[in-house]
């Protein structure tokens, strides 16, 4: 602990109104004369230690598929099952059965959306649900009930090549794009029109159409060595339209080529990355060996206790009558395991109250810095900083009592996803650059790709800053 000079009040009340993201207590306004102290409190300690998750809800609309073995993490199989959105309408108008072309799976990546090998050629089947999907639903769900395994719809091998390859793109954004297509039966399409002509009601809701069509099972069928990011993943009907074309006499009509994306995954359904995952031997001994390891999407989450008892105590011995809570910060070294892919640490981490975890994600949240905190991994300083914790121990301040349950924490690995602004309900997720000055729309588990990282509570920080009014004689 280290006490800085002693300023004009008037002064340092101007500094802790810049020091911190938060608003600024009213009580700061009493600092209005004499001299104020700021004092900086960084002498504690905190420890960690691996506890098993195994079980995760998926709540993204981001899918994980193939599988890898790296040595160093384990093996991770990745599989899909999921629901649809339909259009809210169909074309119909100037449309017949025979105009009905053809169907497609199309299956999006982003450029460097994945982990393991680029070149290596894979597979994936497709197979029709026979009943709906249950709810909630877990990284641990096994389809094996909930399809035909003789009857495929669909299947195509692909890489994650972007150079040169079929399907590329680039979005608003200027973000590089591949379209992983997959031909499905012309059926489909027929059923879809047909369905909308007889019963437009089963178009009006996500539970309604599920009922009349459940959803996709999408597997790897062959290959290893990669595990690709799904971004995107959407039903395209392909058809020809009968059209007046105007001014003519007498009338005549053409024929356009047309295509409507009349299904797709959104965060309204229900979809979920069905994952089997073999933890290396390295990674146990490691956890076993009491260093605090972190691995995702399943693997090792991390509890520690927050010093927050002992914080309040000293700031209760230190300050007097007038006194300011300043900031509250802790920064969390992580280090890269080494493995044969590249794998790294997750680009977020989730820091909640070990009470509140199962409660957090099962529903669409984000962080209230009161019980839930998110920090974004800095590859520069190779640490997670949560700079925003003063409203947690502001608010133990004011408790009666503080109890375990408020210092008792747990660490995972986490997906944020962003509003592009505050005036838009589209949103993006993180795809490794920072996205930290956007507004936070949800925090859903870390169920995209294998991560890992050591982490370093032995060298963590936590610091400490509160200002106290010395009277004047």
């Amino acid at each position: 602990m280290k006490k800085i000079a002693l300023l004009p009040a008037g002064i340092i009340v101007a500094m802790s109104m810049f020091s911190c993201d938060e608003n600024v207590s009213t009580a700061g306004g009493s600092l209005v004369q004499d001299e104020v102290e700021i004092i900086v409190d960084s002498a504690f300690t905190v420890s960690g230690r691996s506890v098993d998750n195994d079980l995760v809800q998926s709540r993204t609309v981001l899918q994980l598929l193939g599988n890898i073995d790296a040595q160093g993490y384990g093996s991770l199989k990745s599989d899909i099952v999921c629901q649809y959105m339909p259009a809210a309408s169909i074309v119909t108008e100037g449309v017949t059965e025979e105009f009905i072309d053809s169907v497609k799976l199309i299956l999006t990546m982003f450029k460097g959306g994945f982990a393991g090998d680029s070149v290596v050629p894979m597979g994936l089947s497709v197979y029709r649900l026979d009943r709906q999907l249950p709810s909630p639903i877990y990284s641990d769900f096994d389809p094996t009930d909930y399809y035909n395994p003789s009857n495929k719809i669909g299947s195509t091998s692909y890489s994650a090549l972007i150079d040169g390859a079929q399907g590329v793109g680039a979005d608003a954004s200027g973000s590089i794009y591949k379209d992983i297509m997959v031909t499905l039966p012309r059926e489909i399409g027929v059923d879809l029109y047909e369905q909308f002509k007889s019963s437009p009601s089963t178009f009006s809701s996500p539970q309604a159409f599920a009922e009349w069509f459940p959803g996709l099972y999408i597997a790897n069928s062959f290959g290893s060595g990669r595990v690709t990011r799904i971004v995107s993943n959407m039903i395209n009907v392909y058809y020809r339209k009968t059209q007046p074309i105007p001014d003519t006499n007498p009338a005549r009509d053409t024929v356009l080529n047309a295509v409507g994306s009349y299904m797709a995954v959104t965060p309204e359904i229900i979809t979920n990355n069905n994952l089997a995952y073999k933890m290396s031997d390295q990674l146990k001994q490691y956890a076993q060996s009491g260093k605090a390891v972190l691995v995702g999407p399943t693997g090792y989450d991390v509890e520690f206790t927050f010093p927050a008892r002992e914080i309040i105590r000293r700031y209760k011995e230190q300050s007097g009558a007038l006194s300011v809570i300043n900031t509250l910060s802790f920064s969390l070294p992580a280090t890269k395991i080494e493995n044969d892919y590249g794998l790294t640490p997750p680009p977020y981490i989730l820091m909640v109250k070990k009470k509140d975890k199962a409660k957090f994600f099962s529903g669409t949240q984000v962080n209230d810095n009161l019980s839930s905190f998110y920090a974004t991994y800095n590859s520069t300083t190779k640490s997670y900083d949560f700079s925003s914790m003063r409203d947690y121990i502001l608010d133990l301040v004011k408790k009666d009592e503080v109890t375990a349950e408020d210092e008792e924490f747990v660490i995972c690995p986490a997906l944020v996803s962003f509003y592009v602004n505050s005036n838009s309900d589209y949103y993006y997720y993180y795809y490794g650059y920072n996205s930290t000055s956007q507004q936070v729309s949800s925090i859903t588990p870390y169920v995209t790709e294998p991560v890992m990282a050591a982490l370093d509570f032995s060298k963590a920080k936590i610091k400490f800053t509160f200002s106290k009014q010395t009277l004047g004689h």
